[in-house]
């Protein structure tokens, strides 16, 4: 019976997937292949994977001095993503709580100010911004540039939650008020736990943002003791832009936490996307 349902167009599509998912795997392969090159090799064959491989270029690049560091880089940016992060699961999801459960005017407007925050370019504000921040002391420090992605990235939060929660029947929520839990009880104990899928959809898209974001790290923290990873790639680059194997070394080890990061996480995103609870 299974037999009988796989065709030759299903075998075309296949191969079809197969090639195209090696095609995005050819950046990874020239990155990987350069990084683990010597300066010879990289004369002789640059598309050759090297043999024996050359790991030195790692250490080499992970050794770098100065605001090159990739160290502090990665220290940083691990301190400010996951700050972020957590902030943004804990109060975007109580926010798009209150949102979706609340049936009014004022709870339509405050949702339509979320979406109309995702629309506008924060460019916009980044003179302001800037400003006030200076003023504040904020420039140049982690808790500075927390805040900042917190109110980037609170309506991205929002919507992604709202969307979800909507999705959800409320018999949940009324049998545990029935049980007497109060709202934020009903919150932690009860809906909370349901989105799991959507709060891992939320980590990965916003801390793949805040890892991966470099213009607002480049104007908020350059050569603070809290610039991010990469800011510190930037530099490192411009320092060794004639030794692609040191530079494709340095730019491998800024992806790889964030690419782990990202594989342990696949499949709640799936889920997450895919919305709605079973059972």
């Amino acid at each position: 019976m299974w037999l009988s349902r796989y065709t030759y167009r299903t075998l075309a599509r296949e191969i079809a997937f197969i090639l195209i998912a090696a095609v995005y795997c050819v950046p990874f392969y020239l990155m990987i292949a350069l990084a683990l090159q010597t300066a010879e090799q990289n004369l002789e064959s640059p598309f050759a994977f090297p043999w024996p491989p050359h790991f030195d270029n790692f250490a080499t690049a992970w050794n770098a001095g100065g605001d090159a560091a990739l160290g502090p880089g990665l220290k940083s940016s691990i301190i400010i993503t996951v700050a972020t992060v957590v902030v943004l699961i804990v109060l975007g999801s109580l926010c798009a709580y209150t949102i979706a459960r609340r049936i009014g005017r004022l709870s339509n407007l405050v949702y339509v100010a979320f979406l109309v925050g995702i629309i506008l370019p924060f460019q916009l504000a980044i003179i302001p911004l800037y400003t006030a921040m200076s003023r504040l002391d904020l420039v140049g420090t982690y808790l500075g540039m927390i805040v900042l992605n917190i109110g980037l990235l609170m309506p991205l939060t929002v919507f992604l939650y709202v969307g979800f929660i909507r999705a959800l029947p409320r018999d949940y929520e009324e049998a545990a008020q029935i049980d007497g839990a109060g709202v934020l009880r009903t919150y932690v104990k009860v809906i909370f736990p349901l989105l799991r899928p959507v709060t891992a959809t939320v980590a990965v898209l916003i801390g793949i943002s805040v890892w991966n974001e470099f213009f607002i790290p480049l104007i908020f923290l350059f050569g603070s003791d809290a610039q991010t990873l990469p800011v510190s790639v930037f530099l490192y680059a411009r320092a060794n832009e004639t030794n692609t194997n040191l530079l494709y070394a340095g730019i491998a080890i800024s992806i790889a936490p964030i690419l782990v990061f990202f594989l342990f996480a696949q499949r709640q995103l799936i889920r997450g996307f895919t919305g709605g609870v079973k059972g």
